[in-house]
């Protein structure tokens, strides 16, 4: 009697798509290198100039105003615009989304600090992306053109801003960001060889909580200031100012 041959090994599918981080292998390692080295410049560099301008308004809608008019007097403020922040964040998110969508979430089988920091990222990155969109959308290509006006830069929050759903928005979509930007400081160190070892990565772990947490009072102070410190801010607090117009030496953008 033959014996029967030995059954075939299961056929594997191997989908394309986002490749395993090995060095020379494929073009994933040199994309996710550039994707987290985009988080950091330009883009998170511009989170923390962005988080600072806002706080402006705890010192109320006239400072606000002039710092909106400041970084809009700016030297070519519209190339610098594209070029420092819609399209490297475009590519950020674009290829992070790839990266999700590639992936595939493990946390009810292994569930490490490691693996939920994983999905976390992935979650306030969806969320981060979503708030991004509509945010810009609406404050600065809808409404009141604040490049031109932007004495009523803190009016238009405020208007936004009185809507409670988009309140919890607000709020949602900024602890989501500021916690998505401290843990991809911390995995941009890792993954660029600057925290080697687990001691380091612990530490240095502390260091970006403490960062992305002041960012995160920072950003809520903001919006506790617009709605509610000062909650009748009028609809232009800089009616003779204008963007194209230059402040005179002496103006501080803060008040006095």
């Amino acid at each position: 009697m033959a014996a029967s041959a030995p059954p075939a090994p299961p056929s594997t599918t191997r989908r394309r798509g986002v490749q395993p981080l090995r060095a020379a292998e494929g073009h994933s390692y040199l994309w996710r290198r550039l994707h987290s080295l985009s988080g950091i410049v330009p883009i998170g560099a511009f989170l923390i100039e962005h988080i600072l301008s806002n706080f402006e308004t705890w010192n109320g809608p006239v400072a606000y105003g002039k710092q909106v008019l400041f970084l809009n007097s700016l030297p070519l403020v519209r190339i610098l615009e594209w070029v420092f922040i819609f399209i490297p964040l475009a590519f950020h998110a674009g290829y992070g989304v790839y990266i999700w969508l590639r992936g595939r979430s493990n946390v009810n089988v292994y569930p490490w600090a490691g693996n939920w920091g994983y999905y976390a990222q992935r979650i306030t990155g969806l969320i981060a992306f979503a708030y991004i969109i509509q945010h810009v959308w609406r404050q600065r290509f809808t409404g009141v053109d604040l490049p031109h006006n932007p004495g009523m830069a803190f009016h238009k929050v405020q208007v936004e801003l009185h809507n409670p759903w988009m309140l919890a928005i607000y709020v949602i979509a900024m602890i989501a960001t500021c916690w998505h930007f401290a843990y991809g400081i911390w995995l941009f160190a890792a993954k660029w060889g600057i925290t080697p070892g687990d001691r380091a990565r612990k530490r240095f772990g502390y260091i970006c909580a403490v960062v992305g947490t002041g960012l995160c009072i920072m950003g809520l102070a903001s919006i506790y200031a617009v709605v509610w410190k000062y909650p009748n801010a009028p609809v232009n607090a800089l009616p003779d100012q204008h963007s194209s117009l230059t402040l005179p030496a002496s103006t501080s953008l803060a008040t006095s």
